[in-house]
């Protein structure tokens, strides 16, 4: 039999979430950073039309989602990248810029699949240590090596859902060299527009990548779109390792319908804000540890491993999950994505009770 690759070989899958309620107990996802509600109603006319054209191959230059998004947003339409979620962007990028003699930087408690792209191409993967669970400039610069070729960072992040401002990105920028290729990945940045603090105008800089996703704030996981900003020269090369028909017939017409529907999407954060900071408030008055969070998720931290997984555990026992970050280096901390109100009061119940029983 044939082996794969050695750098492959020595590679985990991708940890996706465990959902298994026991019997007779509904489930309850809060493990997946989901929408609290379905796309906009504008999506569902978008996609039936879209329907009478899928014998064809689906438009590979994205012509009318990047034109909404160039318009929507004041960019070169030349320059957007679309992609089946914004994962699929976050490996090209490693594929065309990474690999053996070219290292992977990013922040200790960085996006998993950061990770994960390094290593499918046999990148050396290093991180810089965070200060408060947020990305500490000083110390990505400190941690960049002379093989150093790309820095991913997410902000807000994930799985922290803090964030550092402008000032703070463009002194990263700065500070970098300059075949230093900088990947921010916005993929909750609908939820930190209300700061007004835009970068994709950092892409002029010759090396900076800005990323989204239409999976967050326009609640559409399950089409599969993401969409990146980038100098003409790095957008050149990414798109040579990316699938030529990658963002389906069906996902390019409900995103582009999306974008024309901002009103729906805005309302999606401010309710997912609202209810996010309701449940940090009753959080915090019992006493946990729970972190600025400008995302639709909060991270809740319980002080050692075993009373997270005590925690956890009692929420399972009622089907409802929650997302441990051991594996993203926070092992004292659950990951609550903010769902639905009935699935919120669900779990902080649980957690209410269990802490009665525990204190």
């Amino acid at each position: 039999m044939i082996n794969a690759l050695d750098h492959i070989l020595q590679m985990a899958p991708y940890a996706l979430a465990e959902m298994a309620p026991p019997p007779g107990k509904p489930l309850i996802s809060l493990a997946q950073n989901e929408s609290l509600r379905p796309p906009s109603p504008a999506t569902t006319d978008a996609v039936v039309k879209a329907l009478s054209g899928g014998a064809l191959y689906p438009d590979p230059a994205w012509t009318y989602l990047r034109r909404e998004l160039a318009g929507l947003h004041g960019l070169r339409a030349q320059d957007i990248l679309c992609s089946n979620g914004s994962m699929e962007l976050i490996g090209c990028i490693a594929r065309a810029f990474a690999g053996p003699e070219r290292a992977v930087l990013t922040p200790a408690h960085a996006y998993p699949f950061f990770r994960s792209a390094a290593q499918m191409v046999g990148a050396r993967f290093d991180t810089a240590p965070e200060v408060t669970a947020t990305v500490c400039v000083e110390a990505l610069l400190q941690a960049v090596r002379t093989d150093t070729a790309l820095v991913f960072i997410a902000n807000p992040g994930n799985p922290t859902g803090t964030r550092i401002g402008i000032a703070d990105l463009h002194r990263l920028r700065a500070g970098l060299r300059d075949d230093i290729l900088l990947v921010i990945d916005e993929a909750y940045g609908e939820f930190a527009d209300h700061l007004k603090e835009p970068v994709f105008d950092m892409v002029d800089s010759g090396a900076t990548v800005v990323l989204r996703s239409f999976s967050k704030a326009y609640g559409m996981a399950g089409f599969r779109v993401g969409w990146g900003y980038a100098p003409p020269a790095i957008a050149d090369e990414i798109r040579k390792v990316m699938n030529p028909n990658n963002v389906s017939l069906a996902s390019q017409a409900a995103a582009t319908a999306a974008l024309k529907d901002q009103t729906y999407m805005r309302e999606t954060c401010a309710m997912t804000a609202a209810l996010r900071d309701g449940a940090a408030s009753r959080l915090r008055q019992l006493g946990f540890h729970v972190l600025p969070s400008f995302t639709n998720f909060l991270l809740i931290d319980f002080g050692t491993p075993d009373t997270a997984l005590s925690a956890d555990t009692a929420l399972r026992a009622e089907g409802i999950f929650l997302r441990p970050q051991t594996g993203a280096g926070l092992p004292t901390t659950l990951r609550m994505t903010i769902g639905p109100e009935h699935a919120m009061e669900a779990a902080l119940r649980c957690l209410e009770t269990w802490h009665g029983r525990t204190a």
